[in-house]
C-alpha cells in the first residue's frame, strides 16, 4: 500500500516505520535535522516490541512523494490548517487522509481543506517521541489504532489499511462509529493533559492528592457533559470507567502537553481544554475547571 506520514514525530514515526517495515510503500514528510538523519541513517524505532532501522523516503516538501492511497495526518494540532493545505497533492488522485491527532475537530478542520469526502477519522494510543533526528522511542507496550469511515464511500480504503496494518502486526480496530471513539479518547486526554500540565506532575501524584483528583475528575465530567450535550453517546458511567482505568496507568505517565511545556514548546491547550470551555459555552452549559485550565496555560499556548 502506499500510505505517506504527515507528521514523522512520535506518532507517525512510529506507526510508518511498522508499516514500512511490513513492506508496505511509506514516505515521510518531515523537516530540519529530522529529515537528514531519515534521509542519511534512516527510521529507527527503539521499542519494548521490537528494535528496527528502516530505509526511509522523506521529504519535506509533500509533493515530491507522489500520490498516496492513505496519509496518515500526525502533525501537532496547531499545524492541521496549514499542514492539510500542503497535502493536497499526495490525495488529489483519490486518497484519503486518517489523521491521527488530540483532540475532537481534525475531521471538520481538514475536511474544509481537501473535502469532507477526504476525511477519515482516528484516534492512536502510545507513548512515544523523538529521542534524537531519525530515532523515534516508545514507551510501555501500548501502540494501538482506532479508525473508520465517516461516510459509505470511504469504506473500502478503511478496509485496505486495516489490512496493512494487520501485516505490520499493529493493534488496529475499524470501527463503525468513530466519532465516539475520538470522544471517549478526548475525555481521557483532556483530563491527563489538563492536569499533568498545570502541576507540572506525573500522574501519579494527581491522582493520589485529593485536591487534585477532584480537578482531575471536574475535568472529565464536564468534557462528557458537552459530548452528551452534541449528542454523542457517552454511557453514564463513563467517567467512573475512565477515573478507574486512570488508576492503572504507570505513575510516571505525564501528557505530551506537559512536556512541551517544560521543554518551552507551543501548546494544543486551546483545542483541549480550551475547546471543551469553547464548546461549552456554544452549548449553553457551564465548565469552570476546564475554563481555569484553559485560562492558566493560555500565557504559555505559543512557548516561551
Amino acid at each position: 500500500m502506499r500510505i505517506a506520514v504527515m507528521g514523522a514525530g512520535g506518532v507517525g514515526g512510529y506507526f510508518g516505520g511498522r508499516l514500512a517495515q511490513a513492506g508496505h510503500q511509506v514516505s515521510f514528510v518531515a523537516r530540519g535535522k529530522h529529515l537528514n538523519a531519515l534521509r542519511t541513517k534512516g527510521l529507527t524505532l527503539k521499542s519494548p516490541l521490537g528494535d528496527a532501522t528502516i530505509k526511509a523516503k522523506a521529504a519535506e516538501d509533500p509533493a515530491e512523494l507522489g500520490d498516496a492511497e492513505v496519509v496518515l495526518f500526525a502533525v501537532k494540532l496547531w499545524d492541521t490548517d496549514s499542514a492539510a493545505e500542503r497535502i493536497r497533492p499526495l490525495v488529489e488522485k483519490g486518497g484519503v487522509v486518517i489523521p491521527f491527532q488530540n483532540g475532537v475537530e481534525s475531521i471538520e478542520r481538514i475536511g474544509k481543506v481537501l473535502g469532507a469526502e477526504r476525511v477519515m477519522g482516528g484516534a492512536a494510543y502510545i507513548a512515544a517521541r523523538i529521542a534524537e533526528p531519525g530515532v523515534i522511542v516508545q514507551t510501555g507496550t501500548m501502540a494501538r489504532l482506532r479508525f473508520g469511515p465517516v461516510s459509505q464511500a470511504q469504506r473500502k480504503a478503511a478496509e485496505a489499511f486495516l489490512a496493512a496494518c494487520r501485516d505490520a502486526k499493529i493493534d488496529a480496530e475499524l470501527t463503525d462509529d468513530i466519532v465516539r471513539v475520538l470522544w471517549e479518547k478526548f475525555v481521557l486526554l483532556v483530563a491527563l493533559s489538563a492536569t499533568t500540565t498545570v502541576t507540572r506532575k506525573p500522574i501519579g501524584v494527581v491522582r493520589a492528592d485529593p485536591d487534585l483528583r477532584w480537578l482531575l475528575e471536574s475535568v472529565m465530567r464536564e468534557t462528557w457533559a458537552v459530548g452528551r450535550k452534541r449528542g454523542i453517546a457517552l454511557p453514564e458511567d463513563f467517567v467512573a470507567k475512565t477515573l478507574a482505568f486512570v488508576d492503572g496507568l504507570p505513575a510516571e505517565m505525564r501528557a505530551s502537553m506537559a512536556a512541551d511545556l517544560e521543554a518551552g514548546s507551543k501548546l494544543e491547550a486551546p483545542w483541549l481544554s480550551g475547546a471543551v470551555a469553547r464548546m461549552s459555552r456554544e452549548a449553553g452549559i457551564e465548565a469552570p475547571a476546564n475554563r481555569a485550565v484553559y485560562a492558566a496555560l493560555k500565557p504559555y499556548v505559543e512557548g516561551r
